[in-house]
């Protein structure tokens, strides 16, 4: 048993958040990615939301300071009618850990999101039901 780990935080995930170096990246992906055809390392969360899963991440995961986006969501598909509400959502959680708030997040079209996440050292999957819910996060060091 330990001290200040969100409970949400497997001891798989604890894992590997622990053994990722700077630069690494980490996806949280939501229940439409394909994460495990595209994994190295996969961690399920069955039952998580991203933006839950993300504060959790985030109260332990420092976020790379030495770039100028850390963090990656998904851009809407040119002609998807889709609001993807649940990035509303993430963006509060990252202006919530990271004094960049906003600034702090960029955005990738689809099919280059999909080729970055298959270089991530770990993919989170959850079953976040919004649309456009992914994101991946740049580690940073502690200070």
């Amino acid at each position: 048993m330990l001290k200040g780990i969100p409970e949400i935080i497997s001891p798989d995930l604890l894992k590997i958040l622990d053994e990722m170096g700077h630069g690494d990246d980490l996806v949280i992906g939501d229940s439409n990615y394909p994460a495990a055809s595209n994994a190295k390392r996969l961690v399920r969360a069955d039952g998580q939301n991203v933006p839950d899963m993300l504060d959790a991440i985030l109260s332990l995961f420092p976020l790379d300071t030495f770039v100028e986006k850390p963090v990656t969501l998904m851009q809407v598909v040119k002609g998807d009618p889709t609001v993807p509400e649940v990035q509303d959502r993430i963006r509060a959680v990252v202006r919530k850990h990271d004094q960049r708030g906003d600034a702090a997040i960029g955005t990738t079209e689809r099919f280059e999101f999909y080729e970055r996440a298959k270089q991530a050292y770990a993919i989170v999957a959850t079953t976040e039901h919004g649309a456009y819910g992914c994101v991946i996060l740049k580690k940073g060091v502690i200070h």
